[in-house]
Formats: structure tokens, sequence, C-alpha cells
């Protein structure tokens, strides 16, 4: 966080890590790109398309997601799932998470409901999103999406430069199998989850470094 090019270039580097971190969150929902394509514009891929645009929308979404979240996810999704899903189907939680309750517990949570740390609270909403399968379609976006809001509503990340889902993607087969391991509810499922998102953040940290370095060794 006190690297140079954050005085000089902190709007760039913003910009970088957010094309950085939802060109892995695409990959991590099966739609794997190279940064340059994406950044050209010659990617017409409609999953690549909702991770941009949830990523550009979450420094807008930050004050109102822990006072309302539950319209937050639906605005994620309608953002992640467009011409991918229905349109009957944008911003509406699957009926299985609907019904289940835990939805509500997850959004009650979030509006206050605990006082653990922000990592930790980001940790839980990721990880239940996904158990949940909460969402048609691109639920894996909406849950990263979600997750970073955690991170930067909480204080943990209040920039939004963590790019957290270059770090699942770093660490691509471990998300995978934490993930699984979280959703089974045990106690050796949660810490396995728990520890992997703590190192995918670290990834995501150096990643700041490495931009900057990038922008600040550019000529002129």
């Amino acid at each position: 966080m006190r690297h140079p090019a954050l005085r000089r270039q902190g709007g760039p580097v913003a910009a970088e890590l957010g094309l950085r971190d939802a060109v892995a969150s695409a990959a991590l929902e099966g739609q794997a790109f190279g940064l340059e394509a994406v950044r050209t514009g010659a990617i017409a891929d409609p999953i690549v398309h909702g991770a941009l645009r949830v990523s550009q929308a979450l420094d807008g979404l930050t004050a109102q997601w822990p006072r309302a979240p539950r319209q937050v996810l639906a605005k994620l999704h309608v953002l992640a799932a467009r011409d991918v899903v229905s349109a009957d189907d944008l911003g509406r939680p699957t009926e299985t998470a609907a019904a289940s309750g835990r939805l509500d517990m997850l959004s009650a949570l979030v509006a206050g409901g605990t006082t653990a740390p922000a990592l930790l609270v980001a940790a839980v909403v990721h990880g239940e999103l996904l158990a949940l399968g909460a969402f048609a379609g691109p639920n894996g976006l909406v849950a990263r999406g979600a997750a970073r809001l955690a991170l930067m509503s909480g204080g943990f990340d209040p920039r939004g430069l963590v790019a957290v889902d270059v770090g699942h993607l770093d660490r691509g087969p471990e998300y995978v199998g934490a993930a699984g391991a979280f959703a089974t509810g045990t106690p050796d499922g949660v810490r396995s989850w728990l520890k992997h998102y703590a190192a995918a953040v670290t990834v995501a940290a150096a990643q700041i470094t490495i931009v900057g370095d990038e922008l600040v060794s550019q000529p002129g």
C-alpha cells in the first residue's frame, strides 16, 4: 500500500488490478482468456463481460453492501448473468437457496450480525454463496464479487486493490477442493477453506506491487 505508483497513478493501478481480477474470475468460471485479449476488447464471451461488469461496479456498491446485501447480490447477478440466463432468472436466487433460509442468515451476518474480521466475513460470504448455488448461471462471479465487497466495506481493502480472484486462480485446484470442503460444513472443511482464502489474499496483495512496478517502469 506504500508503493509510489499508488500516489502518482492510483487510478490506473486500481483499474489494472480490477481487470486482472475479472479475467481471473471468468477463468474460475470456466472461461479462460489471455489478459491482453480481454484488455483489447477482442473477447465477446458473455461470462468475461459479466466478470468485467461486476468488477467495475464494486466501488459503487460498497456502501450499500452492509445495508442491503440481498439487493446488492441481486444486482451482482444481473451484472454477471446478463446474456447467460433468462431475463426471468436475473437477480433472483435459486429456489433451493431461497427456501433454505441460509441466504437470509448470510444477509443478516453481513448487515451487522458479526464483529468478526472482514477477511473472515469475506471468506464465509464467498464459501456460502458457492455452497448454496445461490444464483443461476455464473454463480461464482456473484460469490467472488460479494466477497470482494465484504473486504472493501469491512475496511480490509477500502480502495478495492486486492484482486483476490487472481490468488484463487493461482491456487486453482486448492480453490476447488477447499470450496468443496467448506460445503461439507465440518470444522476441518471450514478450516481448509479459510486457509485457502488467506493464501489467496496473500497472492493478491503481491499483485499490487507487481502492477505498481510495471506502471512505474513504463516510459513517460
